[in-house]
């Protein structure tokens, strides 16, 4: 091999070597392995995050890499968990509101919401493909080669949306090898797992592997019946049997496959072509109602739920099956894994809202497939040619049960289309006598995107069709990247990278019966009690919305990065970096006032009326001051790595619900912020047979100019955003039990409180009350935590704050000697720790807060074939 590595030659992950027992570590598995063997204690790690291969101990960047074995030993089968051992990152499946998705965010950088109009704050890759939106993005690790986790603004090595850092995955690549392997998993809520893979050789240049996954599981969450479950109650039944169990929330049933091709015509040349599939048909995501408070009724006094004699129900805290704001008396079940949700409006019609009932089907549905091929072209002994061209398409649709109970204050179903093309053209050299090595590029991508769905918003007084609105996107793209190695132990890179946006969005608002809204009474003057009441026709707020399309969005940006490192001795590298990042503006994607609620500028003072929601945002810009060290110290035995960072956040784009009006739910620049802070990881192998791995990470966000109107405060954070995060883990592997190892390894990771959304509350206390009745003692004083008599509370709290928790997880596996037969116990959650990955709150109107219950403890056996 030449001075010049291929880019795409496979890492060794920093943690890997924690995992792997002494016959997991076959010759031919990776050269890098081959190549670090003679090494005692931590191995070298090869990456490629600048284009090129390196080893990360001599990468100025804050890199944390997993490989599979690491994976398998933690127990990891998706994306989503990986950010328990990663430094300043969170990663949370997108909740029942936003369907198949991930929420992720890097040292307070991220992105909540899966409309097109927006963009990740983190870029998402694999095997260097962008992957454009958070709906996909919480991909199965099947087959999978290794996970680089690049934290902190990477403009010029990844582009576009990448300001908070960059996860890519990589898949395993064909070797032709012959080998295999089959592994079925059988675990609690009769979880049911299959893998596999197959790799062969077609000819002695063209090599195969085909590999697929699926996995089912029951909901752990039970969706019940409410009058059948508290007989007695004035509350209507919506069963179709005696069984109060409707159903359960958070199960999944998921496949995937992908076959790979890999042709290797001569020395110099190499191509890469793959192409996957997955359906994924899962339930509705977990949630469960933590707050309720609401009239439940329209401008005219009509009930969203009516009782028998015709009164309504009230939205409160009868719904809420658990915790300080329950005063619900259901019996024989565990409430925190309990909701009401029907995904049913029974409101009466009205001439305003004449298109009930309204029923979905409680669905979290994801059709992904797509094709890629990446050519690596060897020109030279110094010089290298690197095409990587995608198609991706996917349908995800999914229903959303906001109140989580039988009173349906807000409905919705809705269904992304996604379709996706990029190519990306590499050229990496060297000169000098390998003084200056370069990378010289160009990136294109293109998105075609429409969001569909019926939006019932019984609160709003509003229920019709969202769209298809079609939200085409283009990038384009020119980067150069050099490293120059002054001397042996002294280098300094610099990058650039030149981008151009542009963004269209048109607006289509119809009723469900397909007519377009074209008058309002209210606005005309007519006394009715406001515009969404009786005598308006329906959903007139929104005339002027259809078929409309504002200026396209268009910006360019240039993006530069300048590192310098030294190497004072072969165990201790320092570096120092300047990198900038940004993310795309664009248009809010969802107004439900046009431009006949006039402006918020046109107001007398004092007056509070909906105003025109047609509006834009601004691209936000990131620029990163960063040092670091990284060392292998005590002979290689214990590897050290830390950073600490200072970012200059600018326009940060948050999704704000607290708008003039109401609905709104409308990005927006909230401000301008310093976010500083520190990470640490550890990689210890003491004795032969014991690994131990750890890191802890502190984050200080502070606001330091916020923009008018927003209610954003200067004392808030991002969502998403923990003060401090840490992770430890521990491995023991026994030798000659039974004939084989025996691996013991346990885990454990902590995050400290965060928020869920933009404007964040800790505890917020509400009269629930009803109208007319004064609150009695505020229940929460002293500890009391319910209404144990059964009656209504006179005040709730409300919070998206969701507080600091700790995870431990347990694996026991046993390999034979020949390493072709295992078998693993795994414990998560080991302390049976109640937690919530995400809420959706929306306490001051319509009057809600529900949360996603994570997993309790589970088990799972898993027996494993290789061969």
């Amino acid at each position: 091999m030449t001075h010049l590595k291929r880019v795409s030659v496979s890492l060794i992950a920093m943690s890997a070597f924690l995992a792997m027992p002494a016959q997991a570590q076959e010759a031919d598995e990776t050269a890098a392995q081959t190549e670090t063997t003679q090494y005692p204690g931590v191995a070298e790690i090869v990456v490629t995050a600048q284009f090129r291969e390196q080893n990360l101990q001599d990468t100025p960047l804050a890199i944390t890499a997993i490989n599979s074995e690491l994976l398998d030993a933690r127990s990891q089968t998706s994306v989503a968990q990986v950010a328990q051992q990663a430094p300043n990152v969170t990663l949370a499946p997108q909740g029942q509101q936003n369907g198949s998705g991930l929420i992720a965010f890097i040292r307070g950088v991220g992105q909540t919401d899966f409309n097109f109009a927006l963009e990740p704050g983190v870029g998402i890759y694999v095997d260097d493909v962008y992957i454009p939106t958070l709906t996909g993005a919480l991909l199965d690790l099947m087959d999978l080669d290794r996970i680089e986790v690049l934290r902190g603004p990477q403009g010029t090595l990844a582009g576009r949306n990448s300001l908070g850092g960059a996860i890519k995955l990589f898949s395993t690549k064909p070797q032709g090898d012959g080998r295999g392997s089959v592994q079925l998993t059988y675990g609690s809520y009769e979880r049911l797992e299959a893998r596999g893979f197959a790799d062969f050789a077609v000819n002695d240049k063209l090599f195969a592997r085909i590999a697929a996954v699926s996995k089912n599981r029951n909901g752990h969450v039970k969706r019940l019946d409410y009058a059948l479950s508290h007989p007695g109650s004035d509350v209507p039944s919506f069963a179709v049997s005696d069984d109060p169990l409707l159903g359960t929330l958070g199960g999944i049933s998921y496949a995937a496959g992908r076959v790979s091709l890999r042709w290797v015509p001569s020395d110099t040349m190499e191509v890469n072509i793959s192409g996957d599939y997955l359906r994924d048909r899962s339930e509705a995501g977990a949630s469960v109602l933590l707050y309720a408070n609401n009239a439940s009724v329209t401008p005219d006094g009509l009930p969203w739920l009516a009782k028998a004699d015709g009164s309504p129900v009230r939205y409160n805290c009868q719904f809420v099956p658990a915790g300080r704001n329950s005063c619900d008396t259901l019996q024989g079940y565990d409430g925190r894994y309990v909701s009401y949700a029907t995904f049913i409006d029974a409101k009466e019609a009205t001439s305003q809202a004449p298109y009930k009932p309204v029923v979905f089907d409680p669905i979290q549905h994801l059709t992904n497939y797509g094709v890629s091929a990446t050519i690596d072209i060897e020109l030279s002994d110094t010089l290298a040619l690197k095409s990587i061209n995608a198609w991706r398409e996917y349908q995800s649709e999914w229903a959303h049960d906001v109140d989580n109970s039988p009173i349906a204050n807000q409905q919705l179903y809705q269904r992304l289309d996604n379709e996706q093309y990029s190519t990306e053209l590499r050229l990496l050299g060297s000169a000098f006598n390998d003084a200056l090595e370069y990378t010289l590029g160009g990136f294109y991508f293109k998105r075609d995107g429409t969001l569909t769905g019926r939006i019932d918003l019984n609160y709003a007084g509003l229920d019709f069709l969202h769209g298809p609105d079609p939200t085409p996107a283009k990038n384009y793209a020119v980067f150069g990247n050099a490293i120059v190695h002054v001397t042996d132990d002294f280098n300094v890179t610099a990058g650039l990278r030149q981008s151009w946006d542009e963004k269209r969005y048109t607006f289509f608002r119809r009723n469900p019966d397909l007519t377009v809204p074209e008058s309002c009474a209210f606005f005309g003057g007519a006394p009715v009690a406001g515009p969404t009441a009786i005598g308006n026709d329906p959903n007139c707020l929104l005339v002027g919305l259809n078929d409309v399309s504002p200026e396209p969005f268009k910006d360019n940006r240039l993006d530069w990065r300048i590192a310098a490192d030294y190497r004072f001795s072969p165990a201790f590298m320092t570096y120092a970096q300047v990198s900038t990042g940004y993310r795309a503006g664009g248009f809010n994607p969802r107004p439900y006032y046009g431009p006949s609620a006039g402006e918020c500028s046109d107001l007398p003072a004092g007056v509070i009326a909906p105003c025109n929601q047609i509006k834009k945002f601004d691209p936000e810009e990131l620029t990163a001051y960063e040092v670091g060290f990284k060392a292998d110290l005590f002979d290689r035995r214990v590897r050290l790595n830390g950073a600490a960072f200072y970012n200059d956040y600018r326009n940060i784009i948050l999704t704000l619900s607290a708008c003039p009006g109401s609905p709104c739910l409308q990005p927006n620049n909230v401000g301008t912020a310093e976010v500083k802070g520190f990470e640490l990881e550890t990689l210890i192998n003491p004795v032969d047979g014991l690994t131990l791995d750890g890191t802890v990470s502190y984050l200080d966000f502070q606001y330091t100019e916020i923009g008018a109107g927003t209610a954003v405060s200067l004392d808030m954070v991002t969502p998403y955003t923990p003060e401090w995060k840490a992770s430890f883990g521990i491995q023991y592997d026994f030798e000659n039990v039974l004939g084989g190892i025996l691996s013991a390894r346990v885990d454990g990771s902590y995050q400290s409180h965060i928020y869920t959304e933009a404007i964040n509350y800790d505890a917020v206390v509400v009269d629930t009350s009803p109208l007319g009745t004064p609150p009695a003692t505020d229940p929460f004083v002293g500890g009391v935590t319910a209404n144990a008599g059964g009656g209504a509370l006179d005040t709730q709290v409300a919070s998206n704050r969701i507080d600091g928790y700790f995870i431990g997880n347990a694996r026991l596996t046993w390999k034979s000697e020949a390493d072709d037969w295992s078998i693993s116990l795994e414990v998560q959650n080991l302390f049976d720790k109640y937690y919530f990955t995400s809420y959706y709150e929306q306490f001051a109107s319509p009057g809600s807060i529900s949360g996603d219950p994570a997993l309790p403890r589970t088990w799972a056996v898993t027996v494993k074939r290789d061969f």
